[in-house]
C-alpha cells in the first residue's frame, strides 16, 4: 500500500517508536536474563540445604521475567479478555492447561493472563517446540525445568520417553503446579491441511479453526501425575471442594484464544508495538481429572471432543464478537484481565538495578 504524505508523519513516529521499544527490550534481556542466572548461581548452597525455599525463589524470578514480557504488550495496547469459568479459584491445585496454537503471540498472550492467578506462573511448567531452547529465553526455560519437544513421526516416540523422564525428576521436586500444553502439536496454518486430510480418512468432523490434538503428550502426562485410588480410577476433584487439599493432577483447563477479526498477533507485533491496540480473549472451562477416562481410545476421544467444542466456540466468536453463554445462561460474561502499572514499574526496576549491581 502507497504511502500518502498525510500518512508519512504517522508511519515515521510507528518506525521510530518500534525502534526504540526494540532498543528497550534489548536492554531488558541484556540485564534481567543474565541478572536471573548470576542469582540462581549464588544461590545453589540454598538449593542444596533446602531445595524446597530455592525453587520457591526461582519461581518468584521466572514470574517476574515473564511479568516484564507481559509487560511489552501490555504497553502496547495489547491486553487480555476473559471468559468462562474463573481459573483463578484453583491455582492451587496441579492441572494441565490444554492451549489451541495460532501464533507466536499465543505464548506471549498466556505469559500475560496468568501473570494475576496466584504463583501459577511460578509453578508453571511449559511444554514447548525444541527451537525455543535456542532463543534468548531458552536458558530461562532450560534452569526452570520446562521441556522442549522435537516434533516428528521419526522423535515421537524417543520424545515422549523423555517427557516421562522428565516429569519424573523435575515435576514435583520443583514443586510445579500447572502445565502448559499445545496438543495440535503446531500452528494451525501449519497443521490445518494434514488434519483435515486425517479427519476425512476417519470420519471425522471437518475443523477450519483448530485442528485435531495429538494424544502422546497429554496422556504420558496424565500417567505420570494422575494419584490413583486403590481400584486404580483417578483420584479427581470437585468444583465445590476446592478447599480440600489436593493430591496428584486435579483439573484440565480448557483454554481457547481467539483474535478478533481472526488478526493474529505475533511474538514481532509484541515486541514492537506497530499494530494499534487490540484485545485479545481467551475463554477457559475446567474439567475435574476424575471425569478423564485415562485409556487411550477414550482419551483419544475425549481431547478430539474437546477441540470439536473449541471449534463451534471460535466460530461463535468469530461470527459474533464474543463467546456463547454456557447452558442455562442468556449471556456470557467477560473478565477484563489487568496488570499493575507499580508491579510492572517494580519489575523494570529490578531488572536494571540487578545488571547495574552484577
Amino acid at each position: 500500500m502507497a504511502v500518502t504524505l498525510e500518512g508519512a508523519p504517522r508511519l515515521g513516529w510507528i518506525l521510530v517508536k518500534a525502534l526504540l521499544r526494540f532498543a528497550f527490550m534489548v536492554a531488558n534481556n541484556l540485564v534481567a536474563i543474565p541478572s536471573y542466572i548470576c542469582y540462581v548461581i549464588l544461590l545453589q548452597p540454598l538449593r542444596v540445604l533446602d531445595s524446597k525455599r530455592f525453587w520457591c525463589i526461582e519461581g518468584i524470578m521466572y514470574k517476574w521475567l515473564l511479568g516484564m514480557v507481559a509487560s511489552w504488550g501490555w504497553h502496547a495496547g495489547y491486553t487480555v479478555m476473559e471468559w468462562g469459568e474463573d481459573v483463578k479459584a484453583i491455582w492451587r491445585d496441579e492441572a494441565v492447561v490444554l492451549v489451541n496454537h495460532q501464533s507466536t503471540g499465543d505464548v506471549c498472550t498466556l505469559m500475560m493472563c496468568l501473570q494475576d492467578k496466584g504463583l501459577v506462573v511460578a509453578q508453571m511448567m511449559w511444554l514447548m517446540d525444541h527451537i525455543f531452547k535456542y532463543t534468548n529465553f531458552g536458558i530461562v526455560s532450560l534452569i526452570h525445568g520446562d521441556f522442549f519437544i522435537r516434533q516428528g513421526k521419526s522423535h515421537r516416540d524417543q520424545q515422549l520417553l523423555l517427557l516421562k523422564k522428565h516429569l519424573e525428576n523435575n515435576y514435583r521436586s520443583r514443586n510445579r503446579k500447572w502445565i502448559v500444553l499445545f496438543p495440535e502439536g503446531g500452528f494451525l496454518r501449519k497443521r490445518r491441511e494434514t488434519s483435515q486430510t486425517f479427519a476425512k480418512k476417519n470420519n471425522l468432523p471437518f475443523l477450519t479453526h483448530v485442528t485435531l490434538p495429538r494424544v502422546g503428550a497429554t496422556q504420558i502426562i496424565l500417567n505420570a501425575l494422575v494419584a490413583r485410588q486403590e481400584n486404580g480410577s483417578p483420584a479427581g476433584g470437585d468444583a465445590k471442594e476446592l478447599e480440600s487439599k489436593s493430591k496428584g493432577l486435579q483439573w484440565i483447563i480448557d483454554a481457547t484464544i481467539a483474535y478478533p477479526k481472526g488478526e493474529l498477533l505475533d511474538i514481532q507485533t509484541w515486541i514492537l508495538g506497530y499494530r494499534k491496540p487490540t484485545v485479545t480473549h481467551v475463554h477457559y472451562r475446567i474439567f475435574p481429572i476424575k471425569d478423564v477416562p485415562l485409556e487411550t481410545d477414550d482419551l483419544t476421544n475425549w481431547l478430539y471432543q474437546r477441540f470439536i467444542e473449541k471449534e463451534d466456540l471460535l466460530a461463535h466468536f468469530y461470527e459474533t464478537g464474543a463467546f456463547p453463554p454456557p447452558k442455562g445462561h442468556k449471556e456470557a460474561v467477560s473478565r477484563e484481565m489487568t496488570l499493575s502499572n507499580v508491579w510492572i514499574f517494580l519489575i523494570q526496576c529490578w531488572a536494571f538495578l540487578s545488571g547495574y549491581l552484577w
